[in-house]
């Protein structure tokens, strides 16, 4: 069977449960943990997979991937992973969780990458531009990249704004050298 379907129906069942209990909110944060974990230490997947470990020390560290005050949904959702012998797709089951929160709540993420550092207000005017368009809430991060030298990229859904000097330089070259 395909791994995206199993990663999205344990997900999904995840999510209802979560929604039945009101608790959706609380394991999207722990969710993003989760899969943030997997990101940061790369030997979490290995070790998790190992049929060396038991279960219960893999749903331990699990908990402990997933931070503090983990909800027994959570310690349950682990316990049928574990049970199914399906913890090679957890990262998987967690990203999933996450876009379906999003998609379900109308969350867009945005980026804006500027050559240095931006003040809060311009941070929240260009949230406040995006969200106008897409007509729902915006994650948004901010990032510094120097080499863009200045002006800035906008990136959301599926629309990318490259305003930046390098771009622009880059475009003249391209002119320059046809």
């Amino acid at each position: 069977m395909d791994t995206g379907v199993i990663s999205v129906r344990y997900a999904r069942a995840l999510f209802k449960a979560a929604c039945e209990q009101g608790l959706e909110d609380k394991i999207y944060a722990i969710m993003q943990t989760l899969a943030q974990a997997y990101l940061q230490v790369k030997d979490l997947r290995v070790t998790i997979e190992s049929p060396m470990l038991p279960k219960d020390k893999k749903r331990k560290l699990l908990e402990v991937a997933c931070g503090d005050n983990c909800p027994e949904l959570v310690s349950n959702f682990l316990s049928l992973v574990l049970k199914e012998d399906r913890e090679d797709l957890l990262q998987l089951m967690a990203n999933d969780y996450v876009s379906l929160y999003r998609k379900h709540k109308h969350i867009i993420q945005g980026k804006v990458i500027t050559a240095s550092p931006v003040s809060e207000e311009t941070e929240k005017k260009m949230k406040a531009l995006v969200e106008a368009r897409s007509q729902g809430t915006v994650e948004f991060n901010t990032e510094v990249d120097p080499s863009l030298i200045g002006g800035f990229i906008l990136e959301y859904d599926t629309y990318r704004m490259d305003a930046s000097v390098k771009n622009k330089l880059n475009a003249i070259l391209t002119q320059l050298t046809k």
